[in-house]
């Protein structure tokens, strides 16, 4: 954990003391957290996007970007963050792979943007979609 950090679990928000203490501290929401590693699960290969964390009568919802942070849960737990993440995966791709990579780049990502340890990345594979390739052969 990056020094002078402190999670606050009442307001679930993180308060990183004593980086500037003459003009106060600084804050970062869990929604800030969950739209950076939402970002960097983006940028990983095979994902085609995020899903909210319920099923609709058995049908995964594609968010927009807009929207991704409403398919992922940020929980501090101690000193460390713990993010599920809800995707969408292109049909096809090797899915132990593609969940192994978003986890490594979503932990490198927290952890070298924001200083912060994530703990646990947890992929959650909502759905599969077809690609316009696979349908028009």
């Amino acid at each position: 954990m990056a020094k002078g950090v402190k999670l606050v679990d009442k307001e679930t928000r993180l308060q990183a003391l004593g980086l500037a203490p003459a003009l106060g501290g600084i804050f970062i929401s869990s929604e800030a957290i969950a739209m950076i590693a939402g970002i960097a699960a983006m940028e990983c290969y095979g994902i085609v996007g995020m899903s909210s964390r319920t099923l609709q009568d058995g049908i995964a919802e594609l968010l927009g970007r807009e929207n991704l942070t409403r398919g992922i849960e940020v929980e501090i737990d101690g000193d460390s963050v713990i993010i599920d993440l809800y995707v969408i995966l292109e049909y096809g791709v090797k899915i132990n792979e593609v969940a192994q990579n978003v986890i490594s780049r979503v932990k490198y990502t927290i952890e070298t943007q924001l200083g912060l340890k994530a703990d646990r990345v947890n992929v959650n594979v909502q759905g599969v979609r077809i690609g316009v390739k696979a349908t028009t052969r």
